[in-house]
């Protein structure tokens, strides 16, 4: 089951407040970014983040799970409490450097 658009508009809004946000759909699931920093991939409308020092203390009870095959194990990020999730995503940013961009293959 891949993530709906109305369940990526709702994790957008639940974080709104924490800088500029934007998704783009990736191999029919979602990334979250922040101030043009990655940090919530979205598969099967379930919110993740990666499993940081910055956030290990506060997410030690969270479930946790894999976004795709092949993945590392993250967090899964309850979505519904506004307030938790902001102050995740907030420290979350502040380690997630900006991705360098690719280079375009010459043919």
């Amino acid at each position: 089951m891949a993530t709906t658009n109305e369940y990526i508009e709702y994790v957008c809004e639940q974080i709104k407040g924490v800088g500029e946000i934007r998704y783009k759909k990736m191999f029919g699931e979602y990334m979250v970014y922040v101030n043009d920093k990655p940090v919530i991939i979205v598969c099967d409308n379930i919110p993740f983040v990666k499993k940081l020092e910055c956030i290990e203390e506060k997410m030690q009870n969270a479930e946790t799970g894999y976004p795709y095959k092949g993945a590392k194990e993250h967090y899964i990020l309850d979505i519904d409490d506004i307030t938790f999730c902001k102050a995740m995503i907030t420290e979350v940013e502040k380690v997630t450097p900006i991705p360098k961009p690719r280079k375009k293959k010459e043919k």
